[in-house]
């Protein structure tokens, strides 16, 4: 039976319908098109982008990349909030998030290839934007899914595998285009990396390949219910543009979580933005071995992650508490970052990656399940995910400039302390939320 379009209250009462296919195939669904998305996100963020930057410049050009990064993100930003406002309205037979994570997917795997051909940084830059943008409509319709078909009791172990997308589609992304040393396990040549095949155009064209297929796998095998006889509201560009606004006075819990997360993903981009650059720079790792030894640090980092979102995901809705699982990522995370501070080298990197990946795990197995409880509106899910995704998109906006004025004002060392106290703060903004224990 259909639920109410308009409804006062946040999203996801205990009874939340699943759609057609029910609650099961979601489990495996939801956390592979995430993947298929920060596949995306890492891939191209963490090793096209900066590799293509070098192969335009001829050189590790951080205000080059710095530019194309942020162009990037700020058409993010518009994109998230849009497209999730045009999913809320929409009313077909298939639901209203799958036609536009379909069509995104389509869209955005066809900007990929454009920005595979880019060959300078303006292009690089502008291309670049047009997938994030696109990509962020894929997005926004995609984490819609949690409030509108998962029911609250199972917040915490779908919010922990929504997480997995991060540290899972690193994983894929440093296998497949940077390559992992096998002496670093204990094996011989290297394992993945595939001789470079993928660092360059083919790694576009293989992972516009990869979201389109978990697009349509997402649509198909776990079907949304028709959206037909959901209410239908009039158009009105005005109320359109009105209805972005959230106000945090008439719903501070939702600005407190925005916040939070504002504050916790800046602390990760500001170092993130520049990790390449930061090993080859300040690690001073020979140029023959960037790619693998960041690819090796970022598949440690993920490890921990998913080890952590797995245990902590469901930890916490038995126990029926997010906060303090958000307030002990934020001190571990600050904590992570201390040790590359104190101790400049490879072994420095990995131990900050070991404990800064656990940390990161178990945030992100609390996060989405703390922001679907203070939703503001059930019938505004998709637009209300979409703002709250702007403090996903707005770190990569805030990050290359901040880390650019940390570099040049401190070196590559002073930008571990500025991103531990912002995460810290971040994690601190919890605090104030009063609907979520």
């Amino acid at each position: 039976m259909p639920r109410p379009a308009v409804s006062d209250h946040a999203a996801g009462p205990d009874d939340a319908p699943a759609g057609r296919s029910g609650l099961r195939p979601l489990y495996l669904t939801l956390p592979m098109a995430n993947v298929a998305l920060y596949l995306l996100w890492m891939g191209v963020g963490s090793f096209l982008l900066p590799l293509q930057v070098a192969r335009i410049t001829g050189t590790n050009d951080t205000a080059a990349l710095s530019t194309a990064s942020t162009v990037g993100a700020v058409l993010a930003t518009v994109g998230n909030p849009v497209f999730g406002q045009l999913s809320d309205r929409t009313r077909s037979r298939f639901g209203r998030r799958a036609p536009w994570i379909l069509f995104c997917a389509v869209l955005g795997a066809l900007a990929l290839v454009m920005q595979a051909h880019a060959a300078s940084i303006a292009m690089l830059g502008m291309s670049w934007g047009v997938v994030q943008f696109i990509m962020n409509g894929y997005q926004a319709a995609l984490t819609a899914a949690l409030p509108d078909r998962v029911p609250a009791r199972r917040y915490g172990t779908f919010s922990a595998l929504v997480g997995l997308g991060v540290p899972l589609g690193t994983i894929v992304a440093a296998l497949v285009v940077g390559g992992v040393p096998g002496e670093r396990f204990g094996l011989d040549g290297v394992i993945g990396g595939f001789g470079g095949r993928f660092a360059g155009e083919n790694g576009y064209y293989l992972i516009a390949v990869v979201v389109v297929v978990a697009a349509l796998v997402f649509v198909v095998v776990s079907p949304d219910r028709d959206a037909r006889s959901l209410p239908r509201q009039r158009f009105s560009l005005k109320g359109f543009l009105a209805n972005f606004w959230v106000s945090p006075k008439g719903h501070p819990d939702f600005g407190w979580a925005f916040l939070s997360r504002l504050g916790v993903m800046l602390g990760y981009m500001i170092v993130l933005t520049y990790n390449m650059y930061l090993l080859a720079e300040h690690i001073e790792i020979p140029p023959g071995e960037l790619l693998p030894t960041q690819g090796f640090l970022m598949i440690v980092n993920a490890v921990c992650t998913v080890v952590a979102a797995l245990v902590v995901g469901p930890l916490a809705d038995r126990v029926g508490r997010v906060k303090p699982f958000v307030l002990t990522s934020g001190i571990a995370a600050a904590l992570a970052l201390v040790l590359p501070m104190v101790w400049p080298t490879e072994g420095g990197m990995l131990a900050y990656n070991v404990f800064g990946g656990l940390a990161f795990g178990v945030y992100v197995a609390v996060d989405m399940a703390l922001i679907t409880k203070v939703l503001p509106r059930t019938a505004d899910a998709g637009k209300d995910m979409g703002v709250i995704n702007i403090a996903n998109a707005g770190p990569q906006i805030l990050a290359p400039t901040i880390a650019g004025w940390i570099v040049a004002a401190g070196g590559y060392e002073a930008l571990f302390p500025v991103a531990a106290a912002v995460s810290l703060v971040g994690a601190l903004g919890v605090l104030p939320v009063r609907t979520v224990r």
